[in-house]
């Protein structure tokens, strides 16, 4: 069996251009039997729900109709975490085929869902770009006028954030662009992810302070928001950075519970939380909390998401197959020698 500890390293973003994708280990016979996990040809990579799967579908077709009214729902509705959602993964896929928000902008240039779309696109595009902080430059007037179409709607101003990250804007100009976003919606997840990206780029390996900013969202916010898994995105960013101070292992362990009591509130095999379940498995792997792992590898059942894995291979699916399949197995050995009490007592973490 491959050792999942020794595939997490190194954890670098740099590093995994150099490495291969893992041998997937073999699994045992019956898997969904034995640990109720889906096969692994039944699982799926970045599944779409069923009101953007009819979106994408159209706008394959060149049709961005589905999409307008889509978006147009989030707003009047002020399903903001939705919002943001549909919008990543509408510019995602403009990126290879953009006929149809190209029509989309023709027909209605005002249109504030449309320029959000445009937005992000043009920010995905520059982000990879050695000349990404010109680009970026480029983008302000669309994310501009994306803010003037709709008052209430933070998503720009998440969108406005991670353009000053991408611009290395100062902290003036960070502090400005959070609290106008902060004011739109207090507990909108995609601008506290945003900020936290923000901060960990300026907080160079500044992980204690990262996790004090995102500790402090999830006090604040109700036990049901998105936000009770910021801290646990802090731990992902702590693990997959071998520099900076030491983080206290309680402050770990207390991020992976905030995130399970979260991932509990959800239904099991649900799109919707499969990204903040498939972060969490990563961290209960890095704790070694294999049953906990196991269990969130249920709930997620057929989602899997590129993030957290793309971050450690170039073929996420793969990646994330495998480390589901040493779950299994050490979840089974961890079982058999726990004590009869029933409490899993945990390995203690090891720094890699």
């Amino acid at each position: 069996m491959v050792d999942t500890m020794a595939l997490l390293h190194p954890f670098s973003r740099t590093a995994r251009t150099s490495r291969t994708v893992p041998p997937r280990p073999v699994a045992p016979a019956s898997p969904g039997e034995a640990s109720g996990l889906p096969a692994d040809d039944e699982v799926l990579l970045d599944a779409p729900d069923d009101r953007l799967g009819a979106a994408l579908v159209a706008a394959a077709r060149g049709e961005y109709g589905p999409a307008s009214e889509l978006l147009a729902a989030t707003r009047t509705l002020a399903r903001w975490e939705y919002r943001d959602r549909y919008t990543r993964r509408l510019a995602a896929f403009a990126r290879s085929r953009d006929e149809w928000l190209t029509a989309w902008s023709a027909a209605d240039p005002r249109d504030p869902d449309a320029l959000l779309v445009a937005g992000q696109l043009a920010v995905d595009r520059a982000w990879d770009s050695p000349a990404r902080s010109e680009l970026l430059r480029e983008v302000s007037p669309l994310i501009t006028a994306a803010a003037r179409g709709d008052d209430r709607d933070p998503v720009p101003w998440r969108l406005a954030l991670d353009h000053a990250h991408g611009t290395n804007a100062g902290h003036k100009y960070f502090s400005e662009l959070w609290e106008a976003a902060l004011r739109r919606a207090p507990h909108h997840y995609g601008c506290h992810a945003a900020a936290l990206r923000y901060l960990a780029a300026s907080w160079r390996h500044s992980h204690l302070e990262c996790f004090d900013f995102a500790d402090r969202a999830a006090q604040d916010a109700p036990l049901d928001s998105l936000i009770q898994a910021l801290p646990s995105r802090a731990a992902f960013a702590y693990l997959t950075d071998d520099c900076g101070a030491q983080v206290p292992h309680e402050r770990l362990e207390a991020a992976a519970d905030r995130a399970i009591a979260l991932s509990a509130r959800f239904p099991a095999a649900d799109p919707w939380p499969s990204e903040i379940r498939n972060k969490l498995t990563y961290v209960l792997v890095r704790l070694e909390r294999w049953q906990e792992a196991l269990d969130q590898l249920r709930l997620i059942g057929p989602y899997a998401t590129s993030f957290p894995w793309v971050h450690l291979s170039d073929d996420p699916l793969a990646f994330f197959l495998s480390v589901r399949a040493e779950v299994r197995v050490r979840a089974a050995e961890q079982a058999s020698v726990q004590p009869r009490t029933g409490r899993v007592e945990r390995t203690p973490f090891r720094d890699h």
